[in-house]
């Protein structure tokens, strides 16, 4: 059976993580819990883990309704990142090369070096 305190503290933990929306060193400040011991509870004690990975879950989901309505208000960053990672656009960049209808065979690059402002 477990100590009423070690309870206590369990409770304490979970309400600081679902306050912090998960951040853990946040959650173990609020909630002066060691870290050892957090992870020692999540390995030890199945009821506790389940109820850390709801806490994730709605921190997944805090995410995930912030991410839309920013694409809702049309950020423009977010936009672009939503297309790309969701709708697999991406950006291409093609280069024209060739002259008068003929296409190149060789580029030649000449590096010149400027002339100093003493000479």
């Amino acid at each position: 059976m477990e100590q009423i305190g070690t309870q206590e503290a369990k409770k304490r933990m979970l309400k600081a993580l679902s306050s912090s929306l998960g951040i853990v060193t946040t959650a173990l400040k609020a909630a002066d819990v060691g870290r050892t011991t957090f992870y020692r509870w999540l390995k030890e004690d199945e009821e506790f883990a389940k109820q850390v990975k709801e806490v994730e879950s709605i921190e997944q989901d805090f995410i995930r309704s912030k991410y839309y309505e920013c694409i809702k208000d049309k950020v423009p960053s977010v936009v672009i990142h939503a297309a790309k990672t969701q709708l697999g656009l991406n950006e291409k960049q093609f280069i024209d090369v060739t002259t008068q209808g003929e296409k190149i065979n060789k580029i030649e690059i000449e590096i010149v070096k400027s002339k100093d402002k003493d000479e």
